[in-house]
């Protein structure tokens, strides 16, 4: 019994056993890491935002996915509006070369009636606005007339004037003759004055008296006796 109990050797001068110890660079090493966590959650509790829980992360996400939706919407309404404004200038274009071609042939032709209205026969009675020529016609109780009117040369203000006419079935006139409704017109160097006025009912006339006065005033303009074609 007494043999399991052996002795234990005392040496006073003997090396005592060191205690396992970290190194010094993993301790330094586990400080830089714990102080890095606590300064990014420092930063985070005391100068960034909250962060989100779950239910608002998914109505943040909800509503970045709706953003998206209506941002994708707007894109191709712009290219629509796109599309529609280049269709429009397309079109703005082609109406303004339509334009510029119809102000050049209104040019040519007011030339060309300029020419026309040069080469007819002057007015035997004068005036300050010349009958130059005129056309009638009775068409179905009423009668159509072209009247070309001109003034004298440099004369660029318009002038606003009245033209009666009076017809009568007698080429001589007198008591069977018919006053029309007046009919006002516009003139600068030169006019065509151009339409119909109805006529009294049996009325059939041969003759017009074209008589010519200034709208407001009254003065006399000009006078000219045609026949009816």
């Amino acid at each position: 019994m007494f043999d399991r109990f052996k002795p234990v050797p005392f040496e006073p001068y003997g090396r005592r056993r060191s205690r396992w110890r970290l190194p010094r660079w993993l301790v330094l090493l586990l400080i830089g890491v714990l102080a890095g966590v606590a300064g990014i959650i420092y930063v985070q509790e005391r100068h960034l935002p909250a962060r989100l829980s779950a239910g608002e992360s998914t109505r943040l996400k909800a509503a970045y996915e709706q953003a998206d939706t209506q941002r994708n919407q707007l894109r191709g309404q712009l290219e629509e509006t796109s599309k529609r404004l280049d269709a429009a200038l397309a079109e703005s274009q082609r109406a303004a070369a339509e334009l510029e071609s119809s102000r050049a042939l209104i040019t040519r032709l007011r030339t060309d009636v300029s020419a026309a209205v040069a080469a007819m026969p002057p007015d035997p009675r004068g005036g300050s606005v010349e009958v130059r020529s005129g056309q009638f016609s009775v068409n179905g109780g009423a009668l159509a007339y072209q009247v070309v009117l001109s003034r004298a040369q440099g004369t660029s203000k318009p002038l606003d004037g009245t033209m009666q006419l009076v017809v009568s079935a007698d080429p001589a006139g007198g008591a069977g003759a018919t006053t029309l409704k007046p009919i006002e017109f516009s003139i600068g160097a030169h006019e065509v004055v151009r339409g119909s006025v109805p006529l009294p009912d049996g009325v059939k006339p041969r003759q017009v008296t074209i008589r010519l006065q200034e709208r407001g005033s009254g003065r006399a303009l000009g006078m000219r006796v045609l026949l009816v074609q």
